[in-house]
C-alpha cells in the first residue's frame, strides 16, 4: 500500500515515512494476506486487506491524529498500521500486535519507522506488552481480529484486556464483518457507535467506544 494516496487532501502526508520504507506493492500484499487467510481463517477473517475508504475512517474514529499512544491488534500485511502511521503525530507510539508468526515477519521487513513497536503473540497479552515497552494507557486502539470466530472466552478476555488498559477517555475503534465484538467489549465500555463501512471486501461494520471518565486521570 501506498504511504501517500493521491487522493489525500492538503497537508496530508506531513508525518510520511521515509521513501522506500513500504517497498512491498498492494498486489504482493494481498497475496500475502490470502496466505494468511488460507493459513488461519479463523484469525484473520477475510481474504483481502483493508481498502483505503476504510482505513481512513479507522483514522478518524480512532482520532489517531492527537493520539500519543496507539494499539493495533491484528495488523495483518500492515495496511491500516501504515495508514496511521501517516496520521500519527512525529513524537506517538504504534504498538501493532500480530498473532501470526507469517504477517509479524512481514511487518518487520516491509514497514520501517522508529515510532512503531511489533510484538508477536495474543492480544490477550497486551497488557504485559505495554508494560514491557514501558508504554502509558493508550489514546486508542484498533482492532481487526475476528471476533466472531474466537473462543468466547479468549474474546472475553481481550475485551477485558483492552478496557483495563485503554486511557479514561480513549478510543476503541474494531472493524468486524459480524456484530460479535459488541457482545464482548460492550460489557466493559458501553454501548458503542456502529457505522457501515461499504467501499470494502467484505463491508464491514466499524465500531467505535469511548472509554468513561476524565481523561486528565491518565497517565
Amino acid at each position: 500500500m501506498a504511504l501517500q494516496d493521491p487522493r489525500a487532501g492538503p497537508g496530508a502526508g506531513e508525518n510520511v515515512l521515509p521513501a522506500g520504507s513500504l517497498s512491498s506493492g498492494p498486489l504482493r500484499d494481498r497475496l500475502e494476506f490470502l496466505r494468511g487467510f488460507l493459513r488461519h481463517p479463523a484469525q484473520v477473517g477475510s481474504v483481502v486487506p483493508s481498502s483505503h475508504r476504510l482505513e481512513q475512517r479507522l483514522v478518524r474514529s480512532a482520532a489517531i491524529a492527537q493520539a500519543r499512544t496507539v494499539v493495533e491488534l491484528g495488523p495483518g500485511t500492515g495496511g491500516t498500521t501504515a495508514a496511521m502511521l501517516q496520521a500519527m503525530p512525529a513524537t506517538a507510539r504504534l504498538l501493532a500486535v500480530e498473532l501470526d508468526p507469517n504477517f509479524h515477519q512481514h511487518l518487520q521487513q516491509q514497514l520501517d519507522d522508529p515510532r512503531l513497536l511489533l510484538e508477536l503473540g495474543s492480544a490477550e497479552r497486551l497488557a504485559d506488552f505495554l508494560a514491557a515497552r514501558r508504554l502509558p494507557a493508550p489514546d486508542a486502539i484498533v482492532s481487526g481480529i475476528p471476533f466472531s470466530t474466537m473462543p468466547p472466552e479468549v474474546s472475553d478476555r481481550i475485551a477485558a484486556v483492552i478496557a483495563q488498559v485503554l486511557r479514561p477517555g480513549g478510543r476503541f475503534v474494531a472493524y468486524q464483518v459480524r456484530a460479535h465484538v459488541a457482545d464482548y467489549a460492550s460489557r466493559y465500555l458501553g454501548a458503542p457507535d456502529k457505522r457501515w463501512e461499504v467501499v470494502n471486501i467484505p463491508p464491514v461494520r466499524v465500531f467505535t467506544w469511548v472509554k468513561p471518565g476524565d481523561p486528565s486521570q491518565a497517565a
